[in-house]
């Protein structure tokens, strides 16, 4: 991890502010931005944990630092220790001690056992960029967590990063939410890591959500989440274009807006719009290039040089014809609207099922756009399935959507997250 002092700017540096807010420092603002609070709050970090109190975010510092980002550490039980005192020690409860260890019994401790130590903070933060280095950490700190919890690899991006797959649930109907299919809109990827989160919470603890019962839902279906379908793109999008990238100079060539990746960016690294990149009336979203300004790889709206060119979505419809999915969403945004029909086909129950969504919601239920009405995901779902297939564009505004809005879009959807799978 690189260094961090006075006048460091970005990614990481938010998630400092971040990390240290939640544990009782006070940083400041997460804004990006090594000032003298930050500097402060470090400080005070590193003296309570023996640290040399120099201010600067170094090896040391960020050792401990990760082990709190992940969520998780590995205690060695020592004499005279009881669960409940090792809990209130990591600000955690007997509980999720008990979750994370199955195996435990609390009334026989053995002294140099090892357990894992659940700390008393969320793994998911909510209010910084979230790039793939954040998304893995997330899953591995989730899975340490909730040892039940599968996961998996549906398949590779073009750089080799892997679209991992979150499963909830063990019942045979089977529906599949994804997200960051576009760079811009990689707040989808948090949205759905924290869902999960907050689902295996309510689960373990045997509460729940809204009314909604996750043991039921869990028992009666599997919830398969991909949640950063394009984590090439939104790397480049919240990272910039590195010089060490092998695409570093035909992505500057093919970005010819003016602007920087962070405020135009939506294909992959190839700039293959990747929702215009399936086989459902892809040679029809081809013709509408020319009309669109669109001569070949770019920020949006080119769709490859044929259906399903790309490995992402390659992964995407292996990992959907291997799983016999009832019902797909994907998630966009902005708009606050829902998408549910495609060319016509007028799937059985598919809109009522919307409706049921946008009442949940508040957003509004509409057919596709012409600029989006084909060789979209959900669009392949819906011809070779004759299944339930939805894009919901979330929350309102420019993208990207500002993190600041990432508590008011999940209100908003986190009811269609957890009907999906009872409908």
């Amino acid at each position: 991890m690189e260094t961090l002092s006075i006048g460091s700017r970005g990614p990481n540096v938010k998630l400092i502010q971040s990390l240290l807010s939640k544990i009782g420092y006070d940083p400041g603002p997460t804004d990006g931005i090594f000032g003298p609070a930050v500097r402060r709050a470090v400080i005070e970090f590193q003296a309570d944990n023996g640290l040399m109190p120099d201010g600067i975010v170094g090896p040391n510092t960020w050792r401990l630092i990760e082990r709190l980002l992940l969520g998780y550490d590995i205690y060695t039980v020592r004499k005279g220790d009881t669960v409940f005192g090792i809990a209130q020690r990591y600000y955690t409860t007997v509980n999720a001690i008990l979750t994370a260890n199955p195996m435990l019994d609390p009334s026989n401790l053995a002294v140099g056992m090892r357990i894992v130590m659940p700390y008393g903070i969320d793994v998911v933060f909510t209010d910084i960029d979230y790039t793939y280095e954040i998304l893995e950490r997330n899953i591995e700190g989730l899975k340490a967590r909730y040892p039940f919890l599968e996961t998996g690899i549906a398949g590779k991006s073009v750089l080799g990063k892997n679209l991992y797959y979150i499963r909830l649930g063990s019942g045979a109907n089977r529906v599949h939410y994804n997200g960051a299919h576009h760079s811009l809109e990689w707040i989808t990827a948090p949205l759905l890591m924290k869902f999960i989160e907050n689902f295996l919470k309510a689960y373990s603890t045997g509460t729940f959500i809204r009314g909604y019962d996750p043991a039921q839902i869990w028992n009666g279906s599997s919830i398969y989440i991909i949640p950063m379908v394009n984590p090439d793109g939104v790397d480049l999008v919240l990272l910039g274009n590195k010089p060490d990238n092998p695409y570093y100079q035909s992505l500057n060539m093919q970005n010819a807006t003016g602007l920087p990746f962070s405020q135009v960016w939506q294909a992959n690294i190839r700039g293959v719009d990747l929702n215009r990149n399936y086989p459902a009336s892809w040679e029809l979203g081809k013709a509408q290039e020319a009309q669109l300004g669109i001569t070949g790889p770019g920020p949006t709206r080119y769709g490859g040089p044929s259906p399903l060119s790309e490995p992402e979505t390659q992964a995407m419809v292996s990992f959907t014809r291997s799983h016999d999915f009832r019902m797909v969403l994907a998630f966009h945004s902005q708009g606050r609207v829902i998408f549910w029909l495609y060319d016509d086909i007028d799937v059985r129950g598919a809109r009522q099922i919307g409706e049921a969504f946008a009442n949940a919601s508040g957003y509004t239920l509409s057919e596709t756009p012409y600029v989006a009405a084909y060789a979209g995901y959900k669009d392949w779902f819906i011809e070779e399935f004759r299944r339930p297939g939805f894009t919901v564009e979330v929350g309102l505004g420019r993208n990207p959507l500002p993190i600041s809005q990432f508590g008011s879009i999940y209100g908003e959807i986190e009811g269609i997250l957890l009907l999906a799978p009872l409908l």
